[in-house]
């Protein structure tokens, strides 16, 4: 029997796949009717695919998460044509649907520069408005980035992701005994006996550096922005990229892994996680995977064994700790187990997340108008 080490030290959260914001286009300015001025119209806001931007990074920097245009200027006597209101930009990253509250997509950023309209400024008074502007479209839209996969398989080359792919579901990547067999994201899919399907993305392996877009780069770690979680995947025994590279360790391919994550970017780093001990038919395994989870308890006491500048800021906390073989199909039930689960329960989480979010504002609006 596979026993599965379970730890949930970690706090969860940090990485954000959904955004809630508030839009309003700008008012539009008055007409002069002894003149027949044109009022401005109101500026427009507009969510823009940015480069280096994340959810998260919205979230932090523009807390009260709304977004107002310039309203539009006055029809004068110096000026009759008012001036346009400021379109205001919601920065927003690549690959990021924008839909409405009841989930009409209003448009997609699928690369850098990419705009969608989200709130229309008001017209500016005019002969056929009896000179009054009108108001802005003012609405709650969400971003919601658009995954690619339930999980993403996170390993150095030929650490057997592709197999484990294939042992878990019905798959069939290319599989071979050479480095970088995966050079594009491959999705299978996993059903359990109550007809669930969860899907699993075998994405191109890391080699150290990639975060300085080394490899397959930045490519890969794009997708794995994609993805609700992450499967690490390491070979019990170690690996060794090339001659000419230093032998690593499963520890230290797991914290290496941990420190290219980071630097790309910390969030990403920060999504629930579980471990995948492969390649357990290889003789001494159970000694290499005994020696692994006592480094995994204590990963100070070890940072000895990396170079300094990958020391992650933060050791991965895993949820499970799953020792399987992907050639012979050890553990791979008890894999499956876990995944569910770890799934399961953080969609658990954000139902509640979401739920105390409405009672929240719920709260405010009464308080709103009880004043």
């Amino acid at each position: 029997m596979v026993h599965i080490s379970r730890i949930c030290l970690r706090k969860y959260g940090n990485f954000v796949d959904n955004l809630r914001l508030y839009v309003r286009g700008g008012g539009g300015g008055m007409g002069l009717p002894r003149l027949g001025g044109q009022g401005g119209n109101g500026g427009d806001v507009w969510v823009v695919a940015k480069k280096n931007m994340t959810l998260k990074r919205i979230k932090d920097k523009y807390p009260l998460k709304r977004f107002v245009g310039g309203s539009g200027g006055n029809s004068s006597v110096r000026a009759l044509k008012g001036e346009k209101g400021t379109d205001v930009e919601v920065p927003a990253p690549v690959g990021i649907a924008v839909t409405t509250d009841d989930g009409r997509i209003v448009g997609d950023l699928n690369e850098e520069g990419d705009r969608v309209l989200v709130a229309k400024g008001g017209s500016g008074g005019s002969l056929y408005s009896a000179f009054e502007p009108t108001k802005g479209q003012a609405k709650h839209i969400r971003l919601d980035l658009k995954l690619i996969a339930d999980l993403g398989l996170v390993g150095f080359p030929n650490a057997g992701k592709s197999s484990l792919l294939t042992a878990l579901s019905n798959a069939t990547p290319q599989v071979a005994s050479y480095a970088f067999t995966t050079l594009r994201p491959e999705i299978g899919k996993v059903m359990y006996p109550d007809y669930k399907q969860i899907s699993i993305a075998d994405l191109p392996g890391l080699i150290e550096g990639a975060y300085m877009n080394k490899g397959m780069g930045h490519k890969f770690l794009k997708h794995v922005e994609r993805t609700k979680q992450l499967l690490f995947v390491v070979d019990v025994c170690g690996f060794q990229l090339a001659s000419k590279t230093p032998f690593r360790s499963a520890f230290e391919a797991v914290q290496l892994l941990s420190k290219e994550l980071e630097l790309y970017k910390e969030e990403v780093a920060s999504k629930p996680a579980i471990l995948v001990v492969n390649k357990m038919d290889l003789p001494d395994a159970e000694d290499k995977l005994a020696e692994l989870k006592e480094q995994l308890k204590n990963p100070e006491e070890f940072s000895d064994l990396l170079p300094g500048d990958m020391i992650p800021k933060n050791y991965m906390t895993f949820r499970h700790v799953v020792p399987v073989s992907a050639m012979t199909g050890l553990g791979i039930d008890h894999l499956k187990s876990c995944i569910r689960q770890s799934l399961d329960e953080e969609a658990t989480l954000k139902s509640s997340d979401v739920l105390q979010e409405k009672l929240l504002r719920l709260n405010y609006n009464n308080a709103l108008n009880y004043t």
